[in-house]
């Protein structure tokens, strides 16, 4: 078995053993729900009402923004880039699965920055699932960002794939794991 502290030497002299916390041990708990819960509750917001505001504004047709850039509405029964259509009771089973793991990857979140990045991904979650299971589109979400060369997407899709990002970055520059 490894120690994980220093161990006292085998002499007769007092030895002083100190908890070393360098290495990532420690969780936000409590404040890492905190600050996880406040961006869930934005990233949620901002979601519904542009999706509110896609379904009302674009029923009657597509809006050009600017180079390849339009707003049209779009109805997706599927995962991630129309993956998996129709099977919308699996994907909630596995999007509810999600929740519950990310859920306690920000309790044990090393660093507050961390659980917002997880937030992210919790908020882009939640909010495709409030489509899922409130608006009237037999379990479809709204997707309403068209590039013309990306899948459309949402709000709540933006806030997954930064957050994944985000969290690859910072797993990868070394900082302790969530």
């Amino acid at each position: 078995m490894q120690e994980r502290w220093p161990v006292p030497a085998l002499t007769d002299e007092t030895a002083v053993v100190t908890e070393d916390r360098s290495q990532g041990t420690s969780s936000t708990g409590a404040a890492g729900l905190a600050v996880a819960a406040g961006v869930v509750a934005v990233v949620v917001l901002a979601d519904q009402l542009t999706k509110w505001w896609a379904v009302d504004r674009l029923s009657s047709g597509p809006v050009h923004v600017v180079w390849r850039l339009d707003m049209a509405l779009s109805f997706n029964t599927g995962s991630a880039f129309s993956l998996f259509r129709g099977a919308t009771f699996l994907i909630v089973v596995i999007a509810v699965a999600l929740l519950a793991v990310l859920s306690v990857m920000v309790w044990r979140s090393a660093t507050l920055g961390r659980a917002a990045i997880l937030g992210l991904i919790l908020g882009g979650a939640l909010g495709n699932l409030c489509d899922r299971f409130f608006r009237g589109g037999h379990g479809a979400v709204v997707d309403f960002i068209d590039f013309h060369f990306w899948p459309t997407f949402n709000v709540a899709d933006a806030g997954i794939t930064v957050g994944c990002i985000l969290l690859a970055v910072s797993v990868l520059r070394g900082r302790p794991a969530p």
